[in-house]
């Protein structure tokens, strides 16, 4: 585990953990609402705020992906498109659902994997590849839970390769794979070990992604500024701090203290600052610019990613597997996305974000920032959920307007919702298509790439 010391200097007053993407008009073309939606309705790339990316970010993708700027437009709002297309075929196929996942430097091939021959047709009339596989998603992550309550360093990371449709293994030993599968009892066409050289260990060390500095020695980075109340505060990760120690900000002023904090199992704190701080929709970008955050929808396996650490500020790469778990010195730690995106010490708690939508909060990983390495981040919806906190956003709906009825219903805004959640509005039932935190103009019929009528 590796710890970045606060030294006199300073060396990362601002260079921040939190890539967000931000907003700028006109950067992109929105794709069109989905067929059959009404004219109230956003199309998910419009909703999640997709095409209007901030040049700050399709730099950055530029340089880590190696796309020009059109591409990287093209991408974002793709990945947008694809994961509420995935997302509505997820909610169709129910239990024969195996994963899905985008392709191709513009992210334009979307693939969705089911168990039952008879869903292929309907798979390609959504506008997706359709790929037929053996296993389903509830036998490999079931799998991957045994293998997670015995699991130990020497194979400190199992995840479920979707694209592969089987659970993998990494082991740092010869042999530690296969001794983890027999003693578990997991079938063994389950599994697919491969051999790893990574070591990972969370990387130690009120804007996204600026520094701030731990009571009693360290640096990690803001992830994203949150509210809870009236209490102004930030997510990050867990093993930067312990509830009651305090902090202070990237300047040296006191900050506030940690109010909770999950580590290992989970990943996952949040500090409550002081009155002198106040949470805004912003990360620290490239160059320093404000980048804006617009909600926190998790994107799909093969989505380009970026991060903002106090250490090496932005970089990006793509999402590889959602829910993975990883075996540090410190214990096992479950439910992280693991990314091509690199990190270094310091850089623990900045920011994921992909588009506009707030990813979630550096963990752990291997490598650095010269040679390349692989990363992983808490999920922001979870801490969000956990805590009771509010992401801090850009852009308000005002509401019904003099005399318009509120719509009633269980419905409501600040709520973190999980695919598969039901609730009503409008006299309507609807049931979320992909994980979010819900806010005010994101009312189930207006945004059809997170809510399906039931």
């Amino acid at each position: 585990m590796l710890r970045r010391h606060a030294r006199a200097a300073c060396t990362a007053l601002a260079a921040a953990g939190m890539v967000l993407a931000g907003l700028q008009a006109g950067s992109a073309t929105a794709a069109q609402p989905s067929p059959g939606t009404g004219p109230g309705t956003l199309s998910a790339a419009r909703a999640l705020g997709a095409a209007d990316a901030r040049p700050e970010l399709l730099a950055a993708m530029g340089r880590d992906l190696g796309l020009t700027r059109a591409q990287a437009e093209r991408r974002l709002v793709n990945e947008a498109e694809a994961g509420a297309d995935a997302a509505r075929l997820r909610d169709r196929l129910g239990g024969s659902f195996a994963g899905a996942w985008v392709a191709g430097a513009e992210s334009g091939s979307l693939t969705v994997a089911t168990t039952r021959a008879a869903d292929l047709a309907a798979i390609r009339a959504a506008g997706a590849e359709a790929a037929l596989v053996r296993h389903g998603l509830p036998a490999l992550e079931r799998a991957k839970a045994a293998l997670d309550r015995a699991a130990t360093a020497d194979a400190p990371v199992r995840y479920v390769d979707v694209r592969a449709n089987a659970l993998v293994v990494e082991e740092t030993r010869a042999g530690a794979g296969d001794r983890l599968v027999a003693a578990t009892g997991v079938p063994a066409d389950l599994v697919r070990v491969v051999r790893s050289d990574e070591a990972p260990r969370p990387l130690y060390d009120l804007r996204g992604g600026d520094a701030y500095y731990m009571g009693g020695g360290g640096r990690c980075s803001v992830g994203f500024p949150v509210t809870r109340g009236t209490t102004q505060g930030f997510a990050t990760a867990g093993h930067c701090g312990r509830a009651g120690q305090t902090t202070s900000g990237f300047n040296q002023v006191a900050q506030g203290s940690f109010q909770g904090s999950i580590f290992p199992g989970n990943d996952m704190a949040w500090v409550a600052a002081n009155s002198s701080w106040t949470a805004t929709p912003y990360v620290k970008g490239a160059g320093g610019a404000n980048v804006q955050v617009t909600g926190s929808v998790l994107q799909p396996v093969g989505a380009s990613v970026c991060r903002s650490g106090s250490t090496t500020g932005w970089h990006c790469g793509t999402i590889q597997q959602h829910n993975t778990s990883v075996t540090y010195p410190e214990g096992t730690i479950s439910g992280v996305t693991r990314t091509t995106v690199c990190a270094e010490p310091g850089d623990s708690g900045g920011s994921y974000i992909s588009g506009s939508q707030a990813q979630g909060v550096t963990s752990g990983g291997s490598g650095n920032c010269s040679s390349g390495g692989t990363t992983y981040f808490q999920p922001l919806n979870p801490i969000l959920s956990t805590y009771g906190l509010t992401l801090k956003t850009t852009g308000t709906d005002p509401g019904p307007g003099p005399g318009e009825p509120e719509p009633g219903g269980t419905w409501k805004a600040g709520t973190v919702y999980a695919a598969g959640a039901t609730v009503t509005y409008g006299g309507s039932t609807y049931r979320c298509l992909q994980g979010h935190q819900a806010q005010t103009g994101w009312e189930p019929p207006n945004v059809p790439a997170l809510w399906q009528r039931v």
